[in-house]
């Protein structure tokens, strides 16, 4: 279903497996709601997901949060939109009845960048994370306490994401306390097929560790 009510305009759709978890799938620049999703049913058949739709406009294409160049991100309105997204999730989880203790993020560019600015400032909202083409969004003052568990598959050959900044990003994320794994596809910025064939690999091994650990 497709809602503009929690402040976002979204899409929900219920998960057909109860033990499926939820992915909250969050666009790159240029991208909606929609875009995404069928990359979240190819992750993980059975979860529900949840698509929100940036609400900053670059020459007209949403995006998650201001960027002041390619690469240079407006930090303070990135703490407001991460704090605004954090805000939507949890009541998105009480409209739905979702538990955000196996909300997964998967996020692509900007949605990447979105989703691991919510683990620095928000460790409350998501359980792991896995970013597709992902920098470090901001070096928060103070480090949370992070559980999540998470992966970064990023291209050797982006021109626009570093292996050093990949580096930056992965130890910022571990120093945290997230378990983080760190993959390379041959590409570019755009997905691939091995991103897909990883990601759903990477989220089965993630939910079965989750569920053994909680039973």
């Amino acid at each position: 279903m497709t809602d503009q009510d929690l402040g976002f305009i979204h899409v929900f759709e219920r998960a057909t497996d109860p033990a499926g978890g939820t992915l909250l799938v969050l666009h790159g620049t240029g991208g909606n709601e929609h875009d995404l999703l069928p990359l979240g049913r190819l992750i993980a058949p059975g979860a529900a997901l949840l698509s929100p739709r940036g609400k900053v406009l670059e020459a007209g294409k949403p995006r998650f949060f201001r960027r002041l160049a390619e690469g240079v991100f407006d930090v303070e309105d990135l703490k407001r939109r991460a704090a605004e997204l954090g805000d939507f999730v949890v009541a998105a989880a009480d409209r739905y009845k979702f538990d955000r203790r196996t909300l997964t993020a998967v996020g692509f560019s900007n949605g990447a960048n979105i989703a691991s600015a919510l683990l620095l400032l928000r460790p409350d909202v998501l359980a792991g994370a896995i970013l597709f083409r992902a920098m470090v969004p901001l070096v928060p003052d103070r480090l949370p306490a992070l559980s999540a568990r998470v992966l970064i598959s990023n291209g050797r050959a982006d021109p626009l994401v570093s292996e050093e900044e990949t580096g930056r990003l992965a130890s910022l994320l571990q120093n945290a306390g997230a378990e983080v794994e760190v993959a390379w596809q041959p590409g570019g910025h755009q997905l691939s097929q091995g991103d897909v064939t990883l990601a759903r690999e990477w989220f089965s091994r993630a939910t079965t560790k989750s569920a053994r650990e909680t039973s």
